[in-house]
């Protein structure tokens, strides 16, 4: 594991420096989303490459907007960070990125190998004129679907967002909580027969935060209630494994984490992409407005493209790279554990019928009916999740709450009656003196 510093060590360590801190690099991640024996073997890859020595500061965060916060509001001076999509939009929209700079001189530049697919997601974003692939390189990639217990759904019925309607599911379903992925995945898929017929256009609607598009995912979703048995952030994946619940709307790195998991212990899970349509997401590297080594941070980026560290990675931390290219097409191919799939969107067309895993690479049929996530009026999207979990609460739980509220009245009323009773027992032992 590679050491983090305190905040006292790397004030000590930067005491004094210029404006360009050549010798070190500060790299600000998702937690458990590398193999960390990589930052070791780049410091020396770096010093064989440009004849300088850097000694990498690592540090992990839990969600965008605590990187974004420490970035804008307090002007940390990250080299590299490893935002998700809409948040790389935020800040090329606030001038919050440098681009990278893909001059290595005769080091080879391994950053065309992330694939078609990724590279042309970048061309979607909006950054005020800005190019995104300027100010970001792929690193992971993943879809929006539904992990199942086959056990108890079909494989069918996971096909269209309507399951989640179904009374034979009423109190199994766990719900992501989080209101961007969820409203774009909810609203591609609800508008299936607009797009099918060319009324609407599948990437224009993933940017669609009007009032009657926020109305329709939000009747939904109130239409679901009696399905959903809780919003979670990171622990349905589990619940799932343990047959808690049968259904949980979710990513699809967490499927496979809960599949590999529900296999050991003799379950079996599995995932779907409803073929109604949903969203996929990735994550990038990107070196921010305040960085003081992008001369390191550009070379960091480009040795993460490698393809063998991207499968090293991949292994490490279950996620799919969006590294793409013949080595990473030939080590993910297994033709006796999966059926062919065109995933010529993302290797070419050597992968028209490649055996690879459909979660991580689904079919370009699926992929067809997805589109991005953007940055787009977060306000209104927050209020309309908070509304819809809040009224979430069944009658058992505010009956909760007001066993709670009373108790907690009649603690503060005891704790006032004892006080005022101790006053008078003071005043009478008082007069007795």
């Amino acid at each position: 594991m590679k050491k983090l510093f305190t905040l006292f060590a790397v004030g000590a360590i930067l005491l004094g420096c210029s404006d360009e801190r050549k010798d070190i690099l500060k790299v600000y991640n998702w937690a458990d989303y590398i193999d960390e024996e990589l930052l070791d073997e780049f410091e020396v890859w770096y010093e064989e490459e440009t004849g300088e020595k850097v000694e990498i500061i690592y540090q992990t965060f839990d969600i965008n907007e605590t990187m974004l916060s420490k970035i804008e509001l307090g002007h940390e001076d990250y080299d590299v960070v490893c935002p998700s999509d809409y948040i790389i939009e935020r800040m090329l929209k606030n001038d919050l990125l440098l681009p990278i700079n893909k001059d290595f001189g005769k080091t080879p530049n391994y950053l065309d190998n992330v694939a078609p697919y990724i590279s042309d997601k970048l061309e979607e974003i909006e950054g005020n004129g800005k190019n995104a692939k300027d100010y970001t390189v792929g690193y992971m990639w993943g879809s929006v679907g539904l992990i199942y217990n086959p056990k108890y759904v079909s494989d069918e019925a996971a096909y269209r967002w309507d399951i989640l309607h179904n009374p034979a599911y009423k109190g199994k379903v766990l719900m992501k909580d989080a209101f961007r992925d969820i409203y774009t995945s909810l609203l591609i898929g609800l508008n299936k027969n607009e797009i099918d017929s060319g009324r609407k256009d599948i990437k224009a609607l993933a940017f669609d935060t009007s009032d009657e598009s926020i109305a329709l995912v939000e009747d939904f979703l109130n239409s679901a209630k009696e399905s959903i048995c809780g919003w979670e952030a990171d622990f349905g994946k589990e619940q799932m494994t343990k047959e808690l619940a049968w259904i949980n709307v979710s990513w699809s790195g967490d499927a496979q984490w809960a599949i590999d998991e529900a296999s050991e212990m003799g379950l079996e899970l599995r995932y779907e992409i409803p073929r109604d349509g949903s969203s996929i997401w990735f994550d990038g590297w990107v070196i921010p407005k305040y960085a003081r080594n992008p001369k390191a941070a550009s070379y960091f980026i480009n040795f993460m493209c490698k393809p063998e560290n991207a499968l090293r990675n991949m292994d490490m931390t279950g996620y799919v790279s969006a590294i793409g290219g013949d080595y990473i097409l030939e080590e993910m191919s297994d033709e006796e554990a999966y059926s062919p799939i065109d995933a010529s969107y993302f290797f070419g067309e050597q992968a028209r019928e490649a055996c690879l895993n459909p979660i991580m690479y689904p079919d370009q049929s699926i992929i067809s009916r997805c589109a991005m996530m953007h940055d787009t009026d977060t306000e209104s999207l927050l209020r309309m999740w908070s509304r819809v979990k809040g009224d979430n609460a069944s009658v058992w739980t505010y009956v909760l709450i007001c066993l709670v509220l009373c108790a907690l009245i009649f603690a503060v009323v005891m704790k006032y009656v004892k006080k005022a009773y101790r006053r008078k027992k003071y005043r009478k032992n008082r007069k007795r003196r």
